[in-house]
């Protein structure tokens, strides 16, 4: 489990969609994405999700403002990430609840 700090994530929904978010905690908020009334309206409708992608930040702001640049990207770049971000990443991750391998 990787310590609390300050994340962006990228899901991918059932509907090969994705979804970029913000949270201290990238596990629990898959959980919550899963299997909760806590996820993002967007994702209730897309279940599963499947992480894949994160990037650490130091502050709430930079995180933020790297979200922000993320939803703007154009979805082929967005894929360019995830394809190639390295899986071995998400070692560090207790994903029980996730669709993830």
């Amino acid at each position: 489990m990787l310590e609390l700090g300050h994340y962006v994530y990228i899901v991918k929904c059932s509907d090969d969609t994705f979804y970029i978010g913000y949270a201290r905690d990238v596990s629990k908020r898959i959980n919550e994405h899963n299997t909760t009334n806590k996820g993002a309206k967007y994702t209730r409708g897309r279940r599963p999700v499947k992480l894949v992608f994160y990037d650490s930040f130091k502050t709430r702001s930079e995180a933020l403002k790297y979200e922000h640049a993320l939803k703007r990207k154009k979805r082929s770049e967005k894929e360019e990430l995830v394809n190639n971000f390295d899986k071995l990443a998400f070692e560090g991750f207790d994903l029980k609840t996730s669709e993830s391998t």
